[in-house]
C-alpha cells in the first residue's frame, strides 16, 4: 500500500512539474494567431511599405509572409487567406518586383507565390512573366563581375530566388531551369570569395564581406543566424520540388545534412539560436532565425533524413521558447531582428520591440509553425 501510494504522489509530481507536450492544435491555434494579427494589422495587401522610402508591397520582405500563409494554407485552408494573397498578386500583375527584366533576387522571391497559385489555378497569366524573367536572367551575366552565374552574390538571394527557379523545371519539366540554378548555386558556395559555405563547420558566411578574416569580436567565425535559415529553409523548397533520385537532389541533401549537424550543436539551452551562430556576440534570443530551423529541422525528420530521437526534442525547445518568450497574446512577434545582414542589424532586440518590417518574420514563423504541425499531426 506505501508503495502504491508512493506512486501516486510520484506520478502527480511528475503532472504537475512537467509541461504537456505541444500538440499539432496547439501549433495551429498559435499560427492563426500570428497570422490574423499580420492580416489586421496589414488589412490592404497593395499599400506599399514607407519605413524610410516608399517601397511596392512585392518587394521580398512581404514575398517571404506569403511563402508562410501558402504554407498555412496548406494545414489550415481557408478561402479569405488566398483571396488575400490574389488580391496582391493582381494587383501586382503576377510580375517579379521591378519588371521582366530584373535579376536581383530580392526582386523575383514573390513570383514563389504566384507559381503556387498557377499550379492551383492553371491561369497562364500567373506563370508567364516569371518564366520571362528568368529566361531573361539565365542568358545575362552579372555586370559587376561578369559571370553569367555569378548572381547570388549574397547568401539571403538564394532563398529568394533558387525555390522559383525549381518550381518552374518542376511546372514545365524544362531542365534548363533546374541546371541553371545549381550552377549559381554552387558559384555562391564553392567559388564567391573562396566558396560562401564552410564545409567543415556546416555554416555558410553572409557574403564575401565576411569571410575570413572577418571575425566577430570574440575571435569566432560570422555565421548571421537568419542567413543560414534562408539557406536551410531554400535546401527544404527546392528538395520539395525534385526528386530524390536526381542529381541536385543529392547535391542538396549532402548540404542540408552538413547544416542540419551543425545547427544541432549551437541551439542554445532555452531552445532559440543567437543571432551570431557560434559567437558570444550578441547572445540572445532571435526569432526568425529560430522559425526557419524549426521548418527545416520539422521537414528532415519527416523524410527519415534526420533522426527523430535527436533533432525532435530541438524542435520542441525551439517551438516552446518562441510561444513562451516571441508570441504576445494578440499574435505578434517579439525578438524578431530587422533587415540586414549581419547579427549586429536591428539592435537591441526585445519582446516589445517592432522590426521595420513585420512581414517576413511572420513569414518563417508560419513556415516553422506549419511544418511542425505536419511532423507532430
Amino acid at each position: 500500500m506505501r508503495k502504491l501510494l508512493f506512486a501516486s504522489l510520484f506520478a502527480m509530481a511528475s503532472v504537475l512539474t512537467c509541461p504537456a507536450q505541444t500538440t499539432a492544435d496547439d501549433v495551429l491555434e498559435v499560427a492563426r494567431r500570428a497570422n490574423n494579427y499580420f492580416m489586421k494589422t496589414y488589412e490592404d495587401p497593395t499599400v506599399p511599405t514607407n519605413w524610410k522610402r516608399v517601397r511596392p508591397s512585392s518587394l521580398w520582405t512581404r514575398a517571404v509572409y506569403y511563402e508562410g500563409l501558402m504554407a498555412l494554407n496548406e494545414i489550415d485552408p481557408q478561402q479569405r487567406y488566398m483571396d488575400y494573397t490574389d488580391r496582391w498578386a493582381n494587383f501586382h500583375q503576377w510580375t517579379p518586383r521591378n519588371g521582366v527584366n530584373t535579376c536581383d533576387a530580392d526582386d523575383q522571391c514573390c513570383a514563389q507565390t504566384y507559381l503556387m497559385r498557377y499550379e492551383q489555378l492553371k491561369d497562364e497569366k500567373m506563370i508567364k512573366p516569371a518564366r520571362e524573367n528568368l529566361d531573361h536572367q539565365m542568358l545575362t551575366p552579372n555586370p559587376k563581375n561578369q559571370n553569367l552565374y555569378g548572381w547570388w552574390t549574397w547568401i539571403d538571394a538564394i532563398q529568394m530566388a533558387m525555390p522559383l527557379y525549381m518550381q518552374m523545371y518542376r511546372l514545365t519539366g524544362e531542365e534548363k531551369y533546374r541546371d541553371h540554378a545549381m550552377k549559381m548555386y554552387e558559384w555562391s558556395r564553392n567559388t564567391l570569395a573562396g566558396g560562401l559555405f564552410n564545409v567543415k563547420e556546416g555554416l555558410w558566411w553572409r557574403d564575401a564581406d565576411y569571410v575570413p578574416p572577418y571575425k566577430e569580436p570574440d575571435g569566432q567565425n560570422c555565421y548571421w543566424s537568419r542567413g543560414n535559415g534562408w539557406v536551410y529553409a531554400a535546401l527544404v523548397r527546392c528538395m520539395n520540388e525534385l526528386s530524390p533520385k536526381e542529381k541536385a537532389y543529392k547535391k542538396l541533401k549532402k548540404d542540408f545534412l552538413l547544416m542540419s549537424q551543425a545547427l544541432l550543436a549551437c541551439q542554445r539551452e532555452d531552445g532559440f539560436w543567437n543571432p551570431s551562430l557560434t559567437s558570444t556576440n550578441y547572445a540572445m534570443k532571435e526569432t526568425s532565425g529560430t522559425a526557419l530551423f524549426l521548418y527545416g529541422m520539422a521537414w528532415g525528420i519527416q523524410k527519415g533524413y534526420l533522426k527523430a530521437s535527436e533533432y525532435q526534442p530541438a524542435c520542441e525547445r525551439a517551438w516552446t521558447a518562441m510561444v513562451r518568450d516571441a508570441v504576445h497574446h494578440d499574435g505578434f512577434l517579439g525578438w524578431m531582428q530587422g533587415t540586414g545582414k549581419d547579427p549586429a542589424a536591428g539592435q537591441p532586440l526585445s519582446y516589445t520591440r517592432i522590426p521595420d518590417f513585420e512581414d517576413y518574420g511572420t513569414g518563417c514563423f508560419l513556415l516553422g509553425a506549419s511544418e511542425y504541425y505536419k511532423l507532430l499531426k
